[in-house]
């Protein structure tokens, strides 16, 4: 989805997406009861958990590696069970997370200004991705309000289990409905 603004070539090179540190478990992905039956057919040795911090509302699951940290080092680094260090990302894209599509952005939830206030989506920017870095604020924004932002609220109202809660550390807010 990102695409037109990133390089396959850099995201391959990458892979940082793909692996997650004992403090960014909250980042892996989220996948529906519906696909796990197939998930688990193609990859018999992937383990599942419900999903955290989102109240497993929509049955909810992402992978489960916390068999694979050696140490208690909580920035040991563990690799997405769905990773092919040679050919990335092994999924079918039926299979593929939203969450995993649209990485580095992330739909975040803006703090309220008063407890009547609804909830507000935003799209916001993960600032750890290394190729995000490189490319100028502006063409984030650009391609946020091109229509992808729009896309990506959307699918959010419908699967509310993908929101984060807004934080400093996804402060850099790329797009809000208008």
């Amino acid at each position: 989805m990102l695409s037109s603004i990133l390089a396959k070539s850099d995201c391959a090179a990458c892979k940082f997406c793909c692996s997650f540190r004992r403090t960014s478990l909250w980042e892996t992905p989220i996948f529906s009861e519906a696909d796990l039956p197939k998930l688990k057919e193609l990859y018999p040795t992937a383990k599942f958990r419900p999903a955290e911090n989102c109240g497993n509302s929509n049955n909810s699951y992402t992978f489960d590696i916390s068999d694979q940290y050696k140490t208690n080092d909580p920035n040991e680094e563990a690799l997405c069970p769905f990773l092919d260090p040679a050919r990335g990302c092994s999924l079918p894209s039926e299979l593929k997370p939203f969450d995993c599509k649209i990485w580095p952005l992330r739909v975040v939830s803006l703090p309220k200004q008063s407890e009547s206030e609804p909830a507000h989506l935003a799209v916001a920017l993960t600032p750890t991705c290394p190729a995000i870095n490189k490319v100028p604020l502006q063409k984030v924004h650009d391609l946020a309000a091109s229509g992808l932002g729009q896309k990506i609220l959307d699918y959010a109202a419908n699967h509310p289990d993908m929101v984060k809660e807004y934080s400093d550390f996804l402060s850099t807010i790329v797009y809000t409905n208008p």
